[in-house]
């Protein structure tokens, strides 16, 4: 019962560690197929393709959009950033918090290449989406077949 009391005094630094611990376990484990172990990453992501691109929405809210980065390495894309931690008033007494705070990374392993130069991303009311231009030669192409 050592750690009832740090739980009270101690919330936000608390939440971090575990969120740490999550990070750890997550990349332990990457690749592995984990059917107890139901954790969910942060951003939460969906993966569309479409004809011409992919479509990759993130939800991230309370993130600037300055404090987001994205990067397209081979078939992997990475989003990574900060969200602030919001101004803590010291007056209140707490006795739930849930709001998380702290940098975040995420790996996507693309299906198809994608074109880098033309990536697009924007970001509105706490969701990013992002537009991977398929690259040419992944593109699907129709084959006429002739009656010899």
């Amino acid at each position: 019962m050592i750690l009832a009391p740090l739980c009270r005094t101690k919330q936000v630094p608390l939440s971090r560690l575990h969120n740490q611990m999550d990070d750890l376990f997550e990349g332990f484990f990457k690749g592995f197929d984990r059917p107890v172990a139901r954790t969910k990453a942060w951003p939460a992501i969906d993966l569309a393709e479409q004809d011409e691109a992919l479509v990759v929405r993130a939800e991230v809210p309370g993130c600037d959009p300055e404090d987001i980065e994205i990067s397209v390495s081979g078939n992997t894309l990475t989003i990574s950033g900060e969200k602030k931690e919001t101004k803590e008033e010291k007056d209140k007494g707490y006795y739930h918090i849930e709001s998380v705070s702290g940098s975040f990374r995420r790996e996507v392993n693309l299906p198809t290449d994608v074109d880098n130069s033309k990536v697009e991303a924007t970001c509105t009311n706490g969701v990013l989406s992002i537009t991977l231009p398929k690259a040419e030669i992944s593109k699907a192409v129709k084959v006429q077949v002739k009656n010899n």
